[in-house]
């Protein structure tokens, strides 16, 4: 498998539940204090760290400390990559894997 795939393979199961899909849309709007998150999800500060920890390991988002409050921020690099590549692969282009010779013969 190509290296591309699995190097972003782990940012897509990373959204694959929904209170990180919620994460990340709240995200969308700039830096968030974690207290600011646990204020619209209905789940524990543990389970938000837990959460938190898989997103920032797969890259999608950065985290800083303030004091003892952590605050977090989508990582615009990585989400415009991982755009990127949702579009390449659902659009047909000459970048797509099926225009590789390897596959049609």
């Amino acid at each position: 498998m190509e290296q591309k795939y699995m190097e972003k393979a782990s940012m897509f199961k990373s959204l694959a539940e929904p209170n990180r899909l919620m994460i990340v849309d709240m995200l969308s709007c700039g830096e968030l204090c974690a207290c600011n998150i646990l204020e619209d999800l209905n789940i524990s500060q543990s389970t938000l760290s837990h959460h938190m920890k898989i997103l920032c390991e797969c890259g999608l988002v950065n985290v800083r400390r303030d004091g003892k409050w952590m605050y977090y921020s989508l990582n615009l690099e990585n989400t415009n990559i991982i755009k990127q590549l949702f579009y390449d692969i659902t659009s047909d282009s000459e970048r797509c894997i099926c225009k590789d010779s390897c596959l049609s013969k």
